[in-house]
């Protein structure tokens, strides 16, 4: 039943996701589009951009749109894709909830320990790698780099949307890490430009 592989799956996301958010991503696409077919690449592409724009952590916010699309897409009703929204949420927090309250105290105190710094080290560099990859992901699917590969050729459209969208990226990029710009502002003028770009094409 979709309601208990949503609660399982979520369940063992939210054990085993270290860096916050973003580092989420690559395991939730991983479930939902690859092991599970609730959704195809397109759809959760389409899904991360929203939860990038609404508020709250994207990390929950993911979930919680992976959650009311799976069982959408399984053919339940719309009340219960609000029900396996909110189980998904719910599965995703409840472990990271609960090992804040049991050991948050106690790394705070030995923070100054060589091995605790070691193994918090050595996790950022893993969150690293995580986020990388489901950015490497998303091109990848966004843009069917396999199909372009294949057929060897880019057609006028999609070679503008190529590099309209590497243009988008690369200025975000720079106008975030080397100005500190405003995520927010980003974010309002990127969805602009790209709704006047492909609007015209």
């Amino acid at each position: 039943m979709i309601f208990f592989q949503l609660f399982y799956t979520f369940l063992i996301i939210g054990a085993f996701t270290f860096g916050g958010g973003y580092s989420m991503i690559a395991l939730i696409q991983g479930e939902v589009v690859n092991h599970w077919g609730w959704m195809t690449a397109q759809e959760f592409t389409d899904l991360l951009a929203v939860s990038q724009m609404t508020p709250g952590p994207v990390g929950i916010n993911t979930a919680t749109y992976a959650g009311y699309t799976a069982v959408i897409n399984a053919g339940y009703p719309a009340w219960a894709a609000v029900c396996g929204s909110l189980l998904a949420s719910f599965s995703v927090i409840i472990i990271p909830v609960t090992l804040v309250m049991l050991v948050g105290g106690w790394l705070l105190r030995h923070t100054d320990s060589p091995r605790v710094a070691s193994m918090m080290r050595v996790v950022r560099l893993a969150v690293v790698g995580l986020i990388a990859a489901a950015a490497l992901g998303l091109f990848v699917d966004t843009f069917d780099v396999d199909a372009l590969i294949r057929s060897h050729n880019l057609s006028t459209d999609q070679l503008i949307n190529l590099i309209t969208s590497l243009f988008i990226f690369s200025t975000v990029f720079v106008l975030s890490w080397r100005y500190k710009k405003s995520p927010i502002l980003l974010i309002v003028a990127s969805g602009l430009v790209g709704l006047i770009v492909y609007s015209i094409c």
